[in-house]
């Protein structure tokens, strides 16, 4: 396994507590501290096809099955979905999740879907709990890593985490023509440089963009030719 930012930083923090506990010399902190950490990737983009998409929802155990139709059609992060409680942040009626605090410390309001609508009208709601997504006991999930990986292995999908579905989310908007601000809210990025990083999905929208302009050009000069008055008009 290769090591991450975090180790570094773990790494680091392990020889200073080693040194105010005199375990190690002062020379040998200095010279930990003197080696670069790892630069930090956050823009992993794992992408999955419509089918494949399909199929891991389609292999998903019961209790999953609906967290996950909630990432792929709200783009929200695990721990948002697993906090989801009906009653704070649930409105089937109007059609839409609101979420109070966001990462970021702002609120987001995401609308339901179809899909969504169904998944999660399946639901039993325990009259002892008030998630959303809950264990046989009534508790809300901690964490689904064991039962999602194991549903990746069922769906022949490799390299691919819970947080992966977020970019799916965004990157299918793009590709099926969704404005890169509207994305942008919806996803909750501060930065619109943040959500950017999607955009050479869909390398047709600029193909798109000219011919939308082409168009306008072309209508313009059609309405002048057909509406712009000659001499002898004028001259009545």
């Amino acid at each position: 396994m290769c090591p991450t930012v975090a180790d570094d930083v773990h790494i680091k923090h392990m020889f200073t507590k080693a040194a105010e506990w005199e375990m190690v010399d002062e020379v040998v902190l200095k010279r930990v501290r003197t080696i670069k950490l790892l630069p930090e990737n956050n823009k992993r983009l794992r992408f999955l096809t419509k089918e494949e998409c399909q199929t891991l929802v389609s292999v998903c155990s019961a209790y999953l099955k609906p967290i996950v139709i909630t990432a792929l059609n709200t783009g929200m992060r695990k721990e948002e979905i697993l906090s989801l409680q009906w009653d704070k942040h649930v409105d089937l009626r109007h059609g839409f999740i609101l979420l109070d605090v966001t990462k970021n410390g702002e609120r987001r309001e995401i609308p339901i879907n179809q899909t969504l609508r169904d998944a999660l009208s399946k639901i039993t709601r325990r009259l002892d709990s008030p998630y959303v997504f809950t264990d046989e006991n009534g508790s809300r999930f901690k964490d689904i890593k064991k039962g999602f990986n194991a549903a990746c292995r069922r769906a022949g999908i490799k390299d691919f985490h819970f947080h992966d579905l977020r970019h799916i989310f965004a990157s299918h908007l793009v590709m099926v023509g969704v404005d890169i601000t509207t994305i942008k809210e919806l996803l909750g990025h501060k930065t619109l440089s943040m959500t950017l990083r999607y955009t050479h999905l869909a390398p047709s929208h600029k193909v798109k963009a000219v011919d939308l302009l082409e168009g306008r050009l072309q209508e313009k000069a059609t309405i002048q030719k057909l509406y712009s008055p000659t001499k002898k008009e004028l001259a009545v």
